[in-house]
């Protein structure tokens, strides 16, 4: 039997360089390679994306959507990373944890949509509440995500690593400043809210690793009064699943009374942790930016799309 024909269309920037590293060691499936002077070629990107079986598209929105449009043979499926398809009902959402509805639409589907890195860490936390009613679909959410820099790609890498660096990337620095944060769409849609949240993004000088946390009123939640309830809910939702881990209630935060954001940096899975008390309750997701929150997700649902272990060749 033929091996499944991958191909990355934009494998030189950072969510492609990871996903090429996770084939490594691989060979079940067979990587199709655009000669570098060509790879900006339509043509030549057009022939490739046709012979495959599935595409990974790690590229600027505009460009996504144009390769899109060169497919021509029916068979061929599309994992899109960028942001042009995460709300377009037409493509699947690439979190299968969220349901089992999720996961059958990537294993059948031709067109999945990676999800956002600050948007996994929301959804992940979000999704559950309003999906089981406790959360009302009308609450004004407000979201922290704290990054590391590589989410930024290889121009934000480079300014980070200038040793003549302006002196205010010594310290975090909010951004989406205007509200309008390309991820916020998905966000609110994936999770089902009426309104979007409010969300605060920010970047610190470290490489990888992402913490998104969403402060809680047991006030606002329905059927939950307490934070061992809030847990439960939590753990009832990700029941049996590898690369969703919900931390024990005991574990509210690492030595010292801290949660480090590149806690999980490296590893492919995501943490929740369920913090506060029962008044005033903060739940918070860890995980990889370049991982869970990119090219691991990415990879994820190619393996759900092949029918093989959705874990095979993760950092888990």
């Amino acid at each position: 039997m033929a091996k499944p024909k991958i191909y990355i269309d934009g494998q030189e920037g950072t969510t492609g360089l990871r996903i090429f590293e996770r084939f490594a060691g691989r060979d079940d499936i067979e990587i199709l390679t655009i000669d570098p002077a060509l790879r900006k070629d339509a043509d030549e990107r057009k022939k490739l994306i046709n012979a495959s079986d599935i595409t990974f598209l790690c590229l600027p929105d505009a460009a996504a959507k144009e390769a899109v449009s060169f497919v021509e043979n029916d068979n061929v499926r599309i994992i899109d990373a960028s942001t042009a398809h995460r709300v377009n009902p037409d493509w699947a959402y690439g979190f299968p944890e969220l349901s089992a509805a999720h996961r059958e639409a990537i294993a059948a589907g031709k067109r999945i949509a990676n999800p956002g890195c600050h948007a996994t860490g929301f959804v992940s936390l979000v999704y559950p509440l309003v999906s089981a009613g406790i959360l009302p679909k009308e609450s004004a959410v407000p979201c922290f995500s704290l990054t590391g820099y590589s989410g930024g790609g290889k121009k934000m890498i480079a300014q980070y690593g200038d040793e003549n660096r302006d002196i205010a990337l010594d310290s975090p620095r909010i951004y989406g400043l205007t509200h309008m944060h390309k991820h916020l769409p998905e966000m609110q849609k994936v999770c089902g809210l009426e309104n979007a949240p409010l969300f605060t993004p920010i970047v610190a000088d470290y490489y990888a690793g992402m913490l998104v946390s969403v402060p809680l009123m047991a006030s606002q939640l329905k059927g939950v009064s307490s934070l061992a309830q809030l847990h439960e809910c939590y753990a009832d939702a990700y029941a049996g699943q590898k690369m969703v881990k919900v931390m024990p209630l005991s574990a509210q935060a690492d030595v010292g009374g801290f949660l480090a954001s590149n806690g999980c940096a490296g590893w492919d899975g995501l943490e929740i942790y369920v913090t506060g008390n029962d008044e005033r309750m903060m739940v918070c997701a860890r995980f990889d930016n370049l991982g869970k929150g990119a090219s691991g997700a990415a990879v994820q649902s190619m393996n759900i799309m092949l029918g093989c272990d959705e874990a095979t060749g993760l950092n888990l």
